[in-house]
C-alpha cells in the first residue's frame, strides 16, 4: 500500500488585501490635504499683527521658561516697563484705519439720512406729500415729483410752481458732494408731436430740463449729474386708470450713494 502524498498548503506571501485599501485611504487623504495647503493663503498681515500681540503681552508670564523674556517681570500680572499694544505695533494701525473707514460710512449715511428729514420737513410745511415723495433705498435718496408740479401734459418746460422745490433740493446738494441722477418716466399713453415724437423723447427732455436747471442756477459741477429716460418701460402702477397714469408720469431725482454700484460704474 502506498503512502499518501502530502499536499502542501500554498501560503500567500506579501502583504494582506486590506492593506492595498487601507494604503489607497491613506494616499488620498494626503492628497486632499495636500490641495487644502496648496489652496490656502497665508495672510501675512494677520500674521504678523497676532504675533505682535503675543510680544507685546506677558501672557505666561506665571510659567517658568527657558527662553530669556524680553522684560522682567515683577510678579503674576505685574509688568515692569510695559509697552502698550495701541501704541505701536500693527495691530493698532489697522484698528486705526478700520475705525477711520467705519467713521467715513457713518458720515456719509447720517448725511443722507439727514437730507431725508429735510425734505420731509420741507413737504409738511408746504403741504406736497401728494405730489412729491422721498425715499431712503439702497441707491440712496430717491425724489419723486409727480408731473403736475413740473410740466404742463406733454411739455418739458419747468413750471413755475416747481421750482421752489428744485431751489430746496440744490440748497442740500451744496452741503454733499454726491452724483445726482435724473431720471424721467411717462404713462403709456403714446405722444406723437414735432417736438417729442415718442415718449422717449418727452421723457429724457423732462428729465434734462431738470438737471440743466440745477446746474444753471447753482453753478454745479455737471460731471456730478446725469439722466436718463425710460418712457413708459418702467411704471410704479398698471396704466390702467387716469389716476395711475399721474403717477406713472413723473420725475426722480436720485442723490446717489457714494458706495453705489451706479457711482463706481459710471
Amino acid at each position: 500500500m502506498k503512502p499518501r502524498k502530502r499536499v502542501r498548503r500554498q501560503t500567500k506571501r506579501g502583504a494582506p488585501k486590506w492593506m492595498v485599501t487601507y494604503s489607497d485611504m491613506i494616499t488620498l487623504i494626503l492628497v486632499f490635504f495636500i490641495l487644502l495647503f496648496s489652496m490656502s493663503r497665508l495672510d501675512s498681515l494677520k500674521f504678523e499683527a497676532v504675533s505682535e500681540s503675543f510680544r507685546n503681552r506677558a501672557v505666561f508670564d506665571f510659567l517658568s521658561s527657558t527662553v530669556p523674556a524680553d522684560y522682567s517681570t515683577v510678579g503674576f500680572g505685574e509688568v515692569t516697563n510695559e509697552i502698550e499694544p495701541s501704541d505701536q505695533g500693527l495691530p493698532s494701525k489697522i484698528d486705526k484705519e478700520e475705525k477711520k473707514e467705519l467713521e467715513k460710512v457713518k458720515e456719509k449715511q447720517d448725511a443722507l439720512n439727514a437730507l431725508v428729514d429735510d425734505i420731509e420737513g420741507y413737504l409738511d410745511a408746504n403741504d406736497l406729500h401728494n405730489v412729491i415723495t422721498a425715499n431712503r433705498t439702497d441707491r440712496g435718496v430717491v425724489l419723486v415729483l409727480q408731473e403736475q408740479i413740473l410740466f404742463d401734459t406733454g411739455e418739458a418746460e419747468i413750471l413755475e410752481s416747481g421750482k421752489p422745490f428744485l431751489n430746496k433740493v440744490s440748497s442740500l446738494l451744496k452741503r454733499i458732494p454726491n452724483h445726482v441722477k435724473v431720471e424721467g418716466h411717462s404713462d403709456s399713453r403714446p405722444i406723437s408731436t414735432y417736438r417729442y415724437p415718442s415718449n422717449w423723447e418727452l421723457s429724457g427732455a423732462r428729465a434734462s430740463s431738470v438737471v440743466r436747471y440745477l446746474i444753471e442756477e447753482n453753478d454745479f459741477d455737471p460731471s456730478r449729474f446725469s439722466l436718463a429716460g425710460y418712457g413708459d418701460t418702467r411704471p410704479v402702477v398698471p396704466n390702467t386708470s387716469p389716476e395711475n397714469w399721474d403717477k406713472n408720469r413723473r420725475v426722480e431725482i436720485v442723490i446717489l450713494d457714494e458706495d453705489a454700484n451706479e457711482v463706481n460704474n459710471e
